[in-house]
């Protein structure tokens, strides 16, 4: 049963059970699939508290102010406001908060008894069996975007089209060809990469081959989702002061030529690109790629929870590894809290490095003391965050900080806080100058302008 059926059926909106599973934090792999079939036990649960979710769904409707929630959810104003101010929750102009935000999370957030909803949402799903971690506010966006693909409603009802072209952008190491992938599985297209060798004309098995000829053939296919990386550099603006590759413009041209055939051939093309400024605006035409996506770099809780994955990934057991790990309660979140909150504004692949050095500083010790006994401390932990902080560059932070400019014009209402969060991070590596003190003797010259 897909969620929009179900939503049917108890006659709610699909958008407050989404919400509703956001606000009480639940793993998406314990109440939906990907391609946003429902799971039973989720399912049980909606159909057996069928009339809170109708009382959610109303709250949620509601526009209210701090004193209004208070009194719903039978709280002070004071812890109310202390919780608004965390959330950060937009306000229309008269200071009443907007229809997103739900008195019951903010009721849950302040210890209130939900005891009901766990009771079904108890056992958490192991990492190694959920579709992905974490990410629960970006899966939402890019369903919301790709709801044409998965309902016909929004054509027969509204009019809106299936989009023809999609740009993920985000600094890189950020998982954007992970999220291609995932929106080919949740509309169930083919993902195919476009390589480097299809643009422009070359020679491929010694045949003369163009990128005209592979998106023709393409186009032929049935329901291909081709992903292209370096989006940006390729479809760039042309100006005075950078130029473009012939073999690129001619891919632009291309694009554009044919792209006005893509819904009805069933064809999205997606873009991986680290900034949107830049792109020819012809390209971020309306009906073209104008939708846009962005992918944040992991936060905290996010970095724990890929830490441990990768940490216990293929690991049986029985495994010296996870011996050594469950000795030191690093196989629970828990363990990688402390480590992770250091990693600010560290990428997927970042965290990925760290676990490598962090697997074989623990191997290396284990060879060195010929003992599974191995303290995980911190001296082992930050030596494999300096390993993986070589891809912490200059560049890489001046990327981040690109890619929050992009995101807060482009995306800024979808994911404030998210925003919120890695400016933070992002701040704290910026350098405080201090006045640093003369050593030695003072020359006359000093003397003088000091007078």
């Amino acid at each position: 049963m897909k969620l929009a059926d179900l939503a049917k059926e108890l006659k709610i909106s699909p958008e407050s059970i989404i919400k509703f599973i956001q606000d009480f934090d639940l793993e998406l792999s314990e109440c939906i699939t990907t391609n946003f079939n429902v799971k039973d036990d989720f399912a049980k649960f909606a159909r057996e508290n069928i009339s809170f979710l109708k009382k959610y769904e109303k709250d949620l409707e509601q526009t209210k102010s701090v004193e209004d929630i208070a009194g719903t959810i039978n709280q002070s104003p004071e812890k109310v406001a202390e919780i608004i101010k965390r959330e950060k929750p937009r306000l229309f102009e008269n200071g009443m908060y907007r229809s997103s935000v739900s008195s019951f999370s903010i009721d849950h957030k302040l210890g209130g008894n939900y005891q009901f909803v766990y009771d079904y949402f108890g056992d958490k799903t192991s990492l190694t069996e959920r579709d992905f971690i974490g990410y629960r506010d970006l899966f939402f966006h890019i369903s919301k975007e790709l709801d044409p693909f998965i309902n016909n409603t929004p054509l027969t009802d509204w009019g809106i089209h299936k989009p023809a072209g999609i740009i993920l952008y985000g600094p890189p190491g950020s998982g954007k060809i992970f999220w291609g992938n995932k929106i080919a599985e949740i509309i169930g297209y083919h993902f195919k990469e476009v390589k480097k060798y299809y643009l422009g004309t070359s020679f491929v098995d010694g045949l003369k081959t163009s990128f005209n000829d592979f998106l023709l053939q393409m186009l032929k296919e049935e329901k291909v989702l081709l992903f292209m990386e370096e989006f940006d550099d390729i479809m760039r603006q042309r100006s005075d002061k950078k130029t473009v590759l012939s073999c690129d413009e001619e891919t632009k041209e291309i694009v554009l030529n044919y792209i006005g055939r893509f819904e009805a051939e069933d064809l999205l093309m997606v873009g991986s690109a680290n900034s949107v400024v830049g792109i020819d605006k012809d390209i971020l035409a309306p009906g073209r790629f104008d939708v846009l996506i962005p992918v944040f770099p992991p936060n905290s809780r996010e970095r724990s929870e890929m830490i441990l994955y990768f940490m216990t990934e293929n690991l049986t057991k029985d495994a010296l590894l996870m011996k050594i790990l469950v000795e030191n309660n690093a196989d629970h979140l828990p363990f990688w809290e402390e480590i992770s909150s250091k990693m600010k504004v560290f990428s997927n692949t970042m965290i990925v490095d760290f676990t490598q050095s962090l697997k074989k500083r623990i191997r290396n010790q284990y060879l060195r003391d010929n003992s599974e006994h191995i303290k995980i401390d911190s001296k082992l932990l930050n030596a494999a965050r300096r390993d993986a902080s070589a891809k912490l560059t200059d560049e890489y932070l001046n990327q981040i900080a690109q890619f929050i400019s992009d995101v807060s014009i482009n995306n800024y209402d979808d994911f404030p806080k998210r925003i919120a969060a890695l400016k933070d991070e992002l701040d704290s590596y910026k350098v405080v100058e201090t006045p640093r003190k003369s050593i030695g003797f003072q020359t006359k010259t000093e003397e003088k302008t000091k007078k």
